[in-house]
């Protein structure tokens, strides 16, 4: 685990839609919460349901390695996750971004502010 120090450090390094390669390493309960991501950082990634295919079987499984994109961080020590490619993003991505998110993929390349325009109700929508 990182310190807080240690995490304002990795996240000022952070900008949206910045590309890591990524292993899977963890789906725990299966549709539940989402899947968690080895990014190669002290912090680990991960992948929110909301953003991954409705089908169970579309969603990447553990040990599969691909490119995830920064989505967001804040002060849970870990950074949020996209997948870039296409098959394991819901498929209403572009509208479900325009909703949650609507300045991507504007923001692309900006480094993550401080606080998140989207809290939990926003993403249940």
């Amino acid at each position: 685990m990182v310190t807080a120090v240690e995490w304002g450090r990795i996240r000022e390094t952070l900008r949206f839609g910045q590309v890591f390669r990524g292993t899977v390493v963890k789906v725990p309960q299966p549709g539940a919460i989402g899947i968690f991501v080895d990014i190669g950082l002290p912090v680990g990634g991960f992948v929110d349901v909301l953003l991954l295919p409705e089908q169970e079987e579309r969603r990447p499984p553990e040990g599969t390695v691909a490119d995830f994109e920064v989505w967001w961080a804040d002060d849970r020590r870990q950074v949020r996750l996209k997948p870039s490619d296409p098959r394991y993003l819901r498929a209403d991505f572009a509208e479900f971004a325009a909703r949650v998110r609507p300045g991507w993929p504007s923001g692309i390349g900006r480094p993550v502010p401080v606080r998140d325009p989207a809290g939990p109700d926003e993403l249940a929508g």
